[in-house]
């Protein structure tokens, strides 16, 4: 008991009230839908099954776009081991950013005005990498691809502030130029230049063990 006491006192505001609630109606909590740790409600995105509801979500909102259709292939959800990511991959002649550059298109800007009403509602924590192909960015030695990968993922990252995610929400920012091929047999395919959006998991506290 001393244990879970200490447990709870060092427990996020959320986690106290959930564990707090069960024990008052342990039945009722129990059946609550969404997540128990700090969600609101349906949207919550605590577990996996969570996080299969919200990508559904997030595909019927943006089939509401116009010219949905044309960019549909360069856009892809995946439930991983972190959490639902959100690929915003390029095409050759550049969707999301300029061509070489770290200017966001009109695109982007319709696209995250989608998503990010529906991100905002979420608790969960979010990050941003930005991902470049092998092609070397240019002969510059002060400017390249670790630093355009990092530039676009603060551009998305600055848009969805613009656009109503909470500041705090965004947990980091990542530049990983071509460390991370989304296509290894074609290093400089252009699906490897992309932004991708997580959104991570809550981690449900374990209660301790008692043996």
């Amino acid at each position: 008991a001393l244990f879970i006491v200490l447990w709870l006192t060092n427990a996020s505001k959320p986690v106290q009230e959930a564990v707090g609630g069960y024990f008052r109606d342990p039945n009722g909590t129990a059946q609550k839908k969404g997540t128990q740790l700090g969600g609101v409600g349906d949207t919550g995105a605590a577990i996996k099954e969570d996080m299969a509801k919200l990508k559904k979500d997030l595909l019927l909102s943006m089939a509401k776009m116009a010219d949905f259709e044309k960019i549909k292939k360069l856009i892809e959800l995946t439930i991983t081991p972190e959490g639902l990511k959100i690929e915003l991959m390029e095409d050759p002649h550049g969707t999301f950013f300029e061509n070489g550059s770290a200017q966001p298109t009109a695109v982007l800007q319709s696209v995250l005005k989608i998503l990010v009403p529906e991100l905002a509602k979420l608790p969960n924590p979010i990050s941003i990498e930005g991902h470049t192909d092998s092609k070397p960015y240019s002969d510059s030695k002060t400017y390249g691809n670790w630093e355009l990968s990092t530039d676009r993922a603060n551009a998305a990252r600055r848009l969805m502030e613009d656009n109503g995610v909470r500041s705090e929400q965004i947990v980091q920012v990542r530049g990983c130029a071509d460390r991370n091929l989304r296509n290894k047999r074609e290093p400089e395919d252009s699906s490897n230049r992309r932004v991708d959006i997580i959104i991570q998991y809550i981690n449900k506290p374990e209660l301790p063990t008692v043996s």
